[in-house]
């Protein structure tokens, strides 16, 4: 079982409620298109999959924002070397996502996927205020964007085993930042596929 962090005692955090007509799949960072995911995160993809595929039986829409780097241009690179080279599969979600028409793909280019993008507009014009959000790495685009997401006031629910933490940090602090900091509702992909059932 992953590591749940005490739910702080707000209404949100408190509840097990979750309006799904409202509601809206974010993925973080899933990449790798045809290549698969990174070693060591499938069991992270495959829950991922797994909530992709029952929010879409439940006609909710489904949002990736990606990495889509410029070369020479983006300062994330130099941190971290070449990764998600805009045009290239490895900015493209999994392949086992099947990506379809009814979704939509925000390309980013820092770790907030809030930041300079259309995410917000598009989640404004489907009339979401809450947001399943899942990926990696936990610590950094995940962190980042949920801080966005939550100074633009959306709710976030978080399946803890279906992000994962490879370039800096610790899963567990990660987990814990987002309930005490952003308000999000930490919980496993299990409960996450209940509320999708």
């Amino acid at each position: 079982m992953s590591y749940l962090p005490e739910a702080q005692k707000t209404p949100w955090q408190q509840s097990d409620e979750i309006n799904l007509s409202t509601t809206a799949v974010l993925v973080i960072d899933v990449l790798g298109g045809k290549g698969g995911p990174t070693p060591g995160l499938e069991d992270m993809a495959a829950n991922c999959v797994a909530v992709v595929k029952a929010a879409r039986a439940k006609g909710m829409p489904v949002v990736f924002a990606c990495d889509a780097h410029i070369p020479g241009l983006d300062k994330e690179l130099e941190l971290w070397g070449e990764h998600g080279i805009a045009g290239t599969d490895a900015a493209q979600p999994l392949a086992a996502f099947d990506v379809c028409d009814q979704d939509y793909v925000i390309p980013k280019r820092r770790y907030n996927g809030f930041y300079q993008t259309d995410l917000e507009l598009t989640l404004r014009e489907l009339g979401t205020d809450t947001l399943i959000a899942i990926g990696c790495d936990t610590n950094i685009c995940v962190l980042q964007t949920l801080a966005g997401a939550y100074y633009a006031g959306f709710k976030t629910v978080v399946p803890a085993d279906a992000t994962a933490t490879f370039l800096v940090g610790t899963q567990e602090a990660g987990l814990e930042y987002f309930t005490k900091c952003y308000d999000t509702r930490v919980v496993s992909t299990e409960t996450v596929l209940d509320y999708l059932a």
